[in-house]
């Protein structure tokens, strides 16, 4: 397993720690290097940055900008950039119809679901009401006893094309990869394999990204399996993008993932942390 995570969450977008809580414990899983990418949110940045000097653990800026491309969801990971208020405008932005979201996935889990509350039980679970997202309706359901754990709630009810998932209209592929670039960042393909898309598909997909600047793609992903690294491995290899890790941490015990902990990447990959300055 690698020490190094560059995909993770805190509580400023939908994890369960602290941005220093979070550096706490990638310090006491032995990472070396972290990068806090919070969905469309880098307020965090600054004290994670902190604490992880403190600790001896190189900090590598990061964000996760939910991106729709051919009416599809898809997440594009920056890494090693330089925040600016031009960039927290943009990604506050895409934040924006957040809360008008959670309010038609309450309205459906109620009317197929005969579930109530949910809109003030997400919101109860966020810092931030305008980073409100399916993984806090998920912990709702699951505090209420209407679905075992979060990723039965994502599998009956939150998921893509389950009856209450609600699509929302993010910012585009190309604008979300040029924000990263004009920050002197990586632009990075998230946990490709996530989103379930065929042969074909995939590969307009890589090739749009390429185009658009993008420079990596997520092989090393928690949420990838081994014969899905290695098909990532290859594509990577294939159309000569950099290669990434990360766990997809959000708090312990959610769906698995470790905290710093990430799998190793194929031979053939080149990793993405030696462009890193």
């Amino acid at each position: 397993m690698s020490s190094i995570d560059l995909h993770c969450h805190s509580y400023i977008s939908d994890g369960a720690l602290s941005p220093r809580d979070l550096i706490l414990l990638a310090h006491q899983q032995e990472a070396s290097m972290i990068a806090l990418t919070d969905h469309d949110q880098i307020d965090g940045l600054n004290e994670a940055r902190k604490t992880a000097s403190e600790l001896g653990i190189t900090f590598i800026n990061g964000v996760e900008i939910s991106v729709t491309w051919r009416h599809k969801t898809i997440h594009i990971v920056g890494l090693n950039f330089t925040p600016s208020e031009n960039m927290r405008q943009v990604l506050a932005e895409n934040r924006s119809g957040r809360l008008q979201r959670l309010a038609q996935m309450a309205e459906r889990l109620e009317k197929r679901g005969k579930i109530t509350g949910v809109y003030e039980g997400a919101l109860a679970l966020v810092n931030h009401p305008d980073s409100v997202s399916r993984t806090h309706v998920a912990q709702y359901l699951v505090a209420c006893g209407a679905v075992r754990n979060t990723n039965h709630a994502f599998k009956k009810w939150l998921g893509d094309g389950k009856p209450a998932c609600v699509p929302h209209q993010w910012i585009g592929l190309n604008d979300a990869v040029q924000l990263i670039k004009n920050h002197n960042g990586i632009a990075v393909l998230a946990h490709p394999a996530r989103y379930r898309l065929s042969a074909t598909i995939n590969r307009l997909l890589i090739e749009e990204f390429i185009a658009a600047g993008g420079e990596a793609v997520e092989v090393g992903s928690s949420t990838h399996n081994l014969s899905e690294q290695l098909r990532w491995a290859e594509l990577a290899h294939q159309y000569q993008l950099l290669s990434s890790v990360g766990s997809d941490f959000h708090g312990n015990g959610e769906f698995g993932r470790h905290l710093g902990k990430t799998p190793d990447l194929p031979s053939i990959c080149t990793p993405v942390w030696i462009v890193f300055k």
